[in-house]
């Protein structure tokens, strides 16, 4: 269950962790209302259940009232990357003297949950962990002895001294959020410091969907779907949209994680993640196919099939039929079961599969340099 930013926000200030004043907009009246109301210059964000939001137009600032009502006119009804946006959370803008970053997650090897810290928040932590990883900090915590002093010390040891004692309470507090909510994920990014504090200007939380019933979920929702992901449901596929141009189609979770990685590690951006699952016939690889095209960033289809009960013909075929006519760059590794038969399908169509993961990645890496420049 993915909250919204507005429903995570609530969540922390119960668990008393600060968070700007505002209050939520559907109607650009409501935008003006809030703002008038707080009386400083505000932020409004857009409230979809989607990354970089920022970069993409979905979060801005107006200095008055009648600039908010704008502005919320101009945001409301239109859509950012493929959704609709139907909420604003309107609050103050804060002063920042610096930002840093603060989760808790689940370190599925370790099987414990882990304290994130950085001093560099604001942006992405993946960033952060490539450009400088002796900026990050990570502490696991087992679940029999929590969040210790000494485990809190260490982790916000690279902040500046003056903070370190309120980044360990704030840090202890968003534990207990990730634990009484029974979450994968519990975010601020940023954590800013502000002349007021510590103060959470974001919040993402994703909660386990097999939680225990509970008070403290009463209200509690789920963000609204993808329309990509809730049709992909629907066909009994997993598709989650990602901010990059390569659009990746495979079989089988694992696999599908792995080429995502080796495209990242060729130099390309993938633009989703799609498991067809196991056993996919044409008319699901097809279907597959068509829900990458209709998010209309893939400049590249970079297809990656290993086959077992999932016969390497019958993606083929898939394959053809949808890009038929198409002008979009196709990149094919088929191996497996039927993977001869496969072959035969792609040449008559004029493709040639790779023969290696590794080459695929490389190669639709290339492609979309090529469509972008």
């Amino acid at each position: 269950m993915r909250l919204l930013e507005w429903q995570g926000r609530e969540v922390l200030e119960r668990e008393g962790i600060p968070v700007p004043r505002g209050g939520l907009a559907t109607v650009p009246e409501e935008a003006r209302k809030v703002a008038a109301d707080l009386g400083t210059p505000v932020v409004l964000k857009a409230q979809l259940p989607v990354g970089g939001r920022g970069k993409a137009g979905g979060i801005r600032t107006a200095h008055s009232p009648t600039e908010a009502a704008r502005i919320a006119a101009e945001m409301l009804g239109s859509q950012l990357k493929g959704l609709p946006i139907d909420e604003l959370l309107v609050v103050e803008a804060a002063k920042v003297k610096s930002e840093h970053y603060l989760s808790v997650t689940l370190d599925r090897r370790a099987r414990t949950p882990v304290l994130i810290y950085s001093p560099r928040g604001g942006v992405d932590i993946e960033e952060v962990a490539r450009a400088d990883p002796g900026a990050i900090r990570q502490v696991q915590i087992p679940p029999l002895e929590g969040p210790l002093a000494f485990r809190l010390r260490h982790l916000v040891a690279l902040a500046r001294p003056e903070l370190r004692g309120s980044l360990a309470a704030i840090a202890a507090k968003l534990y207990h959020v990730f634990t009484r909510f029974e979450a994968t994920l519990a975010e601020i990014n940023p954590l800013a410091e502000t002349e007021h504090g510590l103060v959470a200007l974001d919040a993402k939380l994703i909660l386990d969907d097999d939680h225990r019933p509970g008070d403290q979920f009463t209200g509690l929702a789920d963000a609204a779907a993808d329309p990509l992901e809730a049709d992909a449901r629907g066909m009994g596929m997993s598709y989650v949209r990602l901010e990059g141009d390569i659009g990746i189609l495979g079989n089988g979770a694992g696999l599908v994680m792995a080429t995502l990685d080796l495209v990242a590690q060729a130099g390309g951006h993938p633009a989703n993640f799609l498991d067809i699952g196991g056993g996919a016939r044409v008319d699901r690889v097809r279907k597959g196919v068509e829900l990458i095209l209709r998010d209309g960033r893939a400049k590249v289809l970079f297809v990656n099939v290993f086959g077992g009960i999932t016969r390497c013909d019958a993606v083929a075929q898939g394959v053809v039929e949808a890009t038929r006519g198409l002008s979009l760059p196709v990149v094919i590794r088929l191996t497996g079961t039927n993977e001869a038969d496969g072959s035969e399908v792609l040449a008559r169509a004029g493709l040639s599969p790779v023969r290696s993961m590794e080459e695929g990645a490389a190669r639709a890496v290339a492609l979309a340099k090529e469509a972008t420049s």
